[in-house]
């Protein structure tokens, strides 16, 4: 007489130990504190503070918004919601690992975009003293927020606990 057995895995606890694990994570791109300082030891004027001015601007400083952190995130965000569908997939099937190296994927796809949309000379263009001063400072370049490269090079993204 045949036998059949049958072997049954709970595997419900590593897959509501994944879920709640991905959903207490936050990925932000921008500049995290440790990228902050700038070389310059006499600026008291960090890279998270640059970044904030220029996106919005400041019209007492004379200085256009020029928003590059929200639109450089926007132009990939298709990539993104990809990337973090695939992270949750993961996390479904209780691939913990997976599920947050999809998060870390997100944040560097939305880092690379942001810098790029820096690159891309932020509209508008330089005023004639902004070029003339870059100029006796030694430096050529007309594109906005690139003067050293430094502001743009601090941008990353950091994967954090809510």
């Amino acid at each position: 007489m045949p036998t059949a057995l049958t072997v049954t895995t709970d595997k419900m606890k590593g897959l509501a130990d994944a879920l709640a694990s991905l959903t207490k994570k936050e990925v932000y791109v921008g500049i995290p504190e440790d990228h902050d300082r700038r070389t310059d030891e006499n600026s008291s004027f960090g890279n998270a503070a640059i970044g904030w001015l220029n996106q919005n601007g400041s019209p007492a400083q004379n200085i256009p918004a020029r928003p590059h952190l929200d639109v450089g995130v926007e132009r990939v965000k298709g990539r993104i919601v990809s990337i973090l569908q695939t992270a949750g997939k993961n996390a479904l099937r209780g691939d913990l690992q997976a599920a947050e190296e999809g998060l870390i994927a997100a944040g560097q796809v939305g880092a690379d975009s942001v810098r790029k949309t820096i690159l891309d000379v932020l509209p508008p263009p330089l005023a004639d003293a902004t070029l003339a001063a870059r100029r006796r400072r030694g430096h050529e370049s007309e594109t906005p927020l690139s003067e050293t490269g430094e502001y743009k090079n601090a941008i990353t993204f950091v994967v954090r606990d809510k």
